[in-house]
């Protein structure tokens, strides 16, 4: 590394370099004369003589030299600061394009499959080096003024190229296509940590804000500097003029270089559970505006001034000194966010993350290995354990009894392998399709299907006599109608065949758990809310014991009772959109408490517990040493209520006078299950302002469970029911997933979130996702913003103020 002496006159030195530099890089401008040519249309073929076609004229390359000498002045001119008042390492002939290279190699990448860069997990500067790198590249991206701009800047990032492309896919891939990036890597600087750098002022560099060729050919970009662990957020804000164009003739009016606006950490965020669009990436979820009150230029929207605390701290440790970056001021709108529960030291939950329902397509390939490959890097990089597997007895055993493919599947468990993670598989003996959240069909196997067209029995029945296809009816789990084989002898031959062929992962202890499909959507419930047949929220749903299997178990169940007059199901039940008091049986005082009622509630509900003890006990046979575990449903709505209809049309016998889930944490424990409950990421509070018809309480219900499942003994994980990607969520979690001052120090053992796709991977997203990750590994501290020094503070607002400055004068 060379330094230069600090005595000496750099610039002059600076300025003789760039000199000797130009007569070398006739062949550059050049090249950039042929496309200028093309951007501008100027001098077709049509235009010029054929001795000039493709070259522009003489006065056209003079004034291209006369930028490219006034762009390299710059640049030198901010070295020189940068040696002669920041003891900054840098070498006699390095540009801009070092320094933020340097920046980029110190801190690492992570690159999702869009291009969109943020940090990696290594370290708590890193992470901030790096979440602003990776803004900085976005506002290159994002500015399409004129193809010229766009040129420029991507020559300028053109280093990282190579860098992105091995960090997705790896080297392997990367020698595949002749990309190997130590060409690039052995360009860059060795500058020293910028942990040792001492304190460096704006105020220092000799830069002219004036300088007519500081005014970019687009609107100025605002950006957010990052506030750690809170993400930011890059928004484009109109110019309050239209910018002037630098002409040949004369040079245009000075313009002043935009300011640095410092964005409120809660209107950053996204605001509810609603996935939003591809293109979200830059833009701050929309709000009301005002009537009264000053408008934030960047949200259109008056931001809180007690938002702005974290910017006050790092003026307060500059000593009130200004560092050249100006902060808009943020009027009151909102109260600001109450302090957030600190999770450092709480014990680790692990995080597993869904892969699409249709990851292994019919024909036993892995879908779109390659971009799963570059997604699935990016988790491990975020911290993320593993990952769950739907395993579908339709795409297995799709065309003929015991015979199973398992190609597909083995095909992706070697890739997960590869990339160290964990595996969670579910044993999915039910279709796909249908539900929510279901944008894949997957049927039953052809054959059942068969079956089922001469014998419709064998599925679920309502009682208007429709077949809900979603899975099999449990009154033939011990009816051999499945071409000589029960139900139960069907799903013990699916897991035996499984364990036989992923022996290896087991063995390893890649597979970490086996989740056994009980019912509808892979849960221990009866079908009751069944979308294909109109069900919608927040209605009751229908008992499903029409079939003539569990209709005979009926009668059998009311001749043991001594009653036969009960061997009926409800007729004043309602039907799937009904609400509770509108109905005979679930009304206050209704049906559901009579004699008869808990008769037949306790007998429906005992069909749920028989048929999941009878297949945990194979189950366990099948998958002996290793985790199982049952999924159980959160239906929280009309849980206010004294009947809580929707549960019992569930099979959950659950009103307020009786604990319905107590039996079913017995069961599991009876065979060493698991139990894994959903709902955990919803509030009360939001259920009350969207349905507020629909009584839903999913905070209480998920206390009731967690409870019923931890007083028997049984470890209890969870999953979120709908797509979450808010703090507010997040939160949610984590306080049901480590509860506040619990004197047992009970917490979940596992978390699986819901799912992977394109919108967890936006930026604000994915920087909410990240850091709820480490919070459930109990390693994030709330203050850890507070722990960087004033030089590091003032270093980070160097660099990007450097980087700005290199961009806009392209």
């Amino acid at each position: 590394m060379l330094r230069v002496d600090p005595g000496g006159d750099e610039e002059m030195m600076m300025m003789g370099i760039i000199k000797e530099e130009e007569d070398g890089e006739d062949s550059e401008e050049d090249e950039e004369d042929d496309y200028l040519l093309a951007a501008t249309g100027e001098a077709g073929p049509e235009q010029h003589p054929p001795g000039r076609r493709g070259r522009r004229g003489r006065e056209e390359k003079e004034r291209t030299k006369v930028r490219e000498r006034q762009r390299r002045a710059v640049t030198g001119r901010i070295l020189a600061g940068l040696r002669r008042h920041g003891n900054y390492s840098l070498r006699v002939r390095a540009d801009i394009n070092e320094v933020v290279a340097a920046l980029a190699r110190e801190a690492g990448w992570v690159v999702l499959p869009d291009g969109t860069t943020f940090p990696s997990s290594s370290s708590s500067h890193s992470q901030v080096v790096t979440q602003l790198t990776s803004q900085l590249l976005a506002c290159a991206t994002a500015s399409s003024a004129h193809q010229l701009y766009n040129r420029k800047i991507f020559c300028l990032l053109r280093g990282f190229k190579e860098e992105f492309f091995l960090a997705v896919n790896g080297r392997d891939r990367g020698r595949r296509h002749g990309i190997t990036g130590g060409s690039f890597r052995s360009r860059l600087p060795r500058t020293r940590s910028t942990a040792t750098l001492p304190p460096i002022s704006i105020l220092h560099l000799s830069l002219d804000l004036r300088d007519p060729m500081l005014t970019p050919p687009h609107p100025p970009l605002l950006l957010r500097l990052p506030q750690t662990p809170r993400p930011a957020m890059l928004v484009p804000v109109a110019a309050a003029a239209p910018p002037i164009p630098v002409s040949s003739s004369a040079a245009p009016a000075p313009q002043p270089l935009r300011s640095v606006v410092a964005v409120s950490p809660l209107a950053a965020r996204p605001i509810s559970r609603r996935a939003g669009h591809a293109s979200s990436a830059y833009v701050a979820p929309p709000r009301a505006v005002p009537a009264e009150g000053t408008a934030s230029p960047l949200l259109a929207v008056r931001v809180p001034r007690g938002e702005a605390e974290a910017d006050d701290d790092d003026n307060a440790m500059d000593g009130g000194k200004q560092t050249g970056l100006a902060t808009c001021p943020a009027p009151a709108v909102a109260p600001p966010r109450p302090p957030e529960r600190d999770f450092a030291g709480t014990p680790y939950v692990p995080v597993y993350v869904m892969l699409p329902l249709n990851v292994v397509s019919l024909e036993g390939e892995v879908v779109d290995a390659d971009a799963l490959v570059g997604q699935l890097r990016v988790l491990k990089a975020a911290g993320v354990d593993g990952v769950m597997v739907d395993c579908w007895w339709g795409n297995v055993e799709a065309h003929r009894p015991q015979e199973y493919n398992w190609t597909g599947y083995r095909r992706l468990f070697h890739i997960i392998r590869e990339l160290k993670l964990k595996l969670q598989v579910v044993m999915s003996f039910h279709e796909c399709g249908g539900n929510v959240g279901d944008d894949v069909s997957i049927p039953l196997p052809d054959w059942v299907i068969e079956i089922g067209k001469s014998n419709p029995d064998i599925y679920f029945t309502d009682r208007e006599g429709r077949r809900n296809t979603e899975c099999l009816s449990w009154g033939i789990d011990k009816e051999r109608v499945l071409q000589g084989r029960t139900a139960v002898e069907v799903y013990f031959d699916f897991m035996r065949s499984f364990r036989v062929e992923f022996d290896e992962y087991f063995e390893d202890g890649i597979i970490s758990e086996i989740e056994v499909g009980l019912g509808a959507c892979g849960e221990l419930r009866y079908p009751s809310y069944a979308a294909k047949h109109g069900w919608k929220y927040p209605g009751i749903g229908e008992f499903q014991c029409y079939d003539r299997y569990l209709q005979k178990n009926l009668r059998r169940a009311a001749e043991a009772r001594g009653h036969t007059i009960w061997a009926r199901s409800p007729d004043n039940a309602g039907h799937y959109n009904s609400e509770p008091n509108n109905t005979g049986f679930f009304c206050d005082g209704g049906d559901y408490d009579s004699y008869y009622g808990r008769f037949f509630l306790n007998w429906y509900s005992q069909v749920l517990l028989d048929h999941a003890d009878r297949v945990l006990m194979l189950a366990r046979l099948a998958f002996e040493g290793s985790a199982i575990a049952v999924k159980v449903s959160g239906i929280h709505w009309w849980y206010k209520t004294a009947s809580h209809a929707a549960e019992l049309t569930a099979g959950f016998y659950n009103p307020c006078n009786r604990d319905g889930y107590a039996p079913i944490a017995q069961v599991l424990k009876k065979h060493g299950a698991a139990l894994n409950f959903t709902c955990v990421e919803l509030r009360t509070m939001d259920q009350h302002e969207v349905f507020p018809e629909a009584l839903a309480d999913p905070e209480g219900l998920v206390w009731q469970v967690l409870n019923a499942a931890w007083d028997a003994g049984i470890q209890v994980a969870s999953e979120n029911a709908l797509p979450c990607y808010d703090r507010d969520g997040f939160n949610k979690t984590l306080e049901n997933a480590k509860p506040r001052n619990d004197p047992d120090g009970r917490h979940l053992f596992g978390f699986t979130y819901l799912r992977l796709c394109s919108v967890l991977f936006e930026r604000p997203n994915f920087m909410e996702f990240e850091r709820f990750v480490k919070r459930m590994h109990g390693t994030i501290n709330r203050s850890l913003a507070k722990q960087f020094s004033t030089c590091r503070r003032r270093l980070l607002v160097l660099h990007t103020y450097i980087y700005i400055q290199d961009i806009l004068i392209g």
